[in-house]
C-alpha cells in the first residue's frame, strides 16, 4: 500500500500524484476503468479536496486520465512505444507494455507484379514473394495496418501458421532464421478512407508509416513492411547520446 509521508517535503499532491501514477503503471487501475471518487481518495489519503484535485489535474494534463461526463475520471489507454534503437516486432512492443497483441488477418498470398517489394528483396524477376496483410491490435484496439512481404523460401514457411496469430520473427526463429540488422524510414500522412475504416478513425486522421528492410545474418534482406500506425495510439522514443 502507497502512502502519503506528511512530514515529507515534498508537497503531498505531488506524492499522491506519484502514487496514482505507480496504480497505472502496474495495472491496479485498467484503462478505461474509472478511479475512486475525490471523496474516497481524501478518505485513503486523509488530504483535503484541493490537493486530490491538483494531483489528478496533473494526470489529466498528461494523458495518463481523463474527466468524463457524468461518469467520472477513467484511466486512459497509454499510447504504444517503439524504440528506434533496438530489432522487434509489433507483438513484443505490445507485450512489454502488459497488453495483448492480436491480428487480423486481410490477405496472405504469393504475387509476381510487386516490382517495388521484388527489387527491395533482390529477389529474380520470375519468383513470386509472400505478401500478407493485417489489422494489428493491442488488447481489442485497432492500432496498426501492416503490409509485409517475404522472399519465397521464408514465405513457404511462414504460410505454414495461422497469420492472424503468427510472431514473424519467433517463428523464423525456431526454424533458425535470424534478423541481423534493419532500416527504417518514417514519414507522417493522413488516413484513407479504406485505412480509416479498417482503423476505426475518421478519414484524413494522422498516421504514421514506418517501412522497414530487414537483413538475415548473411547481409541478405529477407524482410520488406510498411506498417501505417494510429498516431493518437502509438509513439516513437529515440534515444541520443553525445
Amino acid at each position: 500500500m502507497f502512502k502519503v509521508n506528511q512530514n515529507k517535503t515534498e508537497a503531498l499532491y505531488l506524492q499522491i500524484k506519484d502514487i496514482l501514477i505507480k496504480r497505472i503503471q502496474n495495472g491496479s487501475w485498467e484503462a478505461h476503468s474509472l478511479i475512486p471518487t475525490e471523496q474516497e481518495l481524501m478518505k485513503e489519503f486523509d488530504v483535503s479536496r484541493t490537493t486530490i484535485r491538483q494531483a489528478i489535474s496533473i494526470l489529466v494534463q498528461t494523458g495518463l486520465l481523463e474527466k468524463t461526463q457524468g461518469r467520472g475520471t477513467i484511466v486512459k489507454p497509454q499510447k504504444l512505444v517503439g524504440s528506434l534503437g533496438r530489432l522487434k516486432g509489433f507483438a513484443e512492443e505490445v507485450v512489454e507494455k502488459g497488453q495483448m497483441p492480436q491480428s487480423k488477418l486481410i490477405r496472405a498470398e504469393f504475387k509476381k507484379q510487386v516490382f517495388t517489394e521484388k527489387a527491395m528483396l533482390e529477389v529474380d524477376e520470375e519468383d513470386s514473394i509472400l505478401l500478407v496483410e493485417r489489422i494489428r491490435f493491442a488488447d481489442d484496439t485497432p492500432i496498426a495496418l501492416e503490409r509485409t512481404c517475404w522472399p519465397y523460401d521464408i514465405g513457404n514457411i511462414l504460410m505454414d501458421y495461422d497469420l492472424n496469430e503468427a510472431r514473424y520473427y519467433e517463428i523464423l526463429e525456431d526454424h533458425n532464421i535470424y534478423l541481423k540488422k534493419a532500416n527504417e524510414k518514417i514519414v507522417a500522412m493522413n488516413a484513407t478512407q479504406d485505412e480509416a475504416d479498417l482503423l476505426g478513425i475518421r478519414p484524413g486522421e494522422a498516421l504514421l508509416e514506418m517501412t522497414r528492410l530487414s537483413f538475415g545474418m548473411n547481409d541478405h534482406p529477407m524482410e520488406y513492411t510498411k506498417t501505417k500506425y494510429r498516431s493518437d495510439q502509438y509513439h516513437y522514443d529515440i534515444e541520443l547520446n553525445r
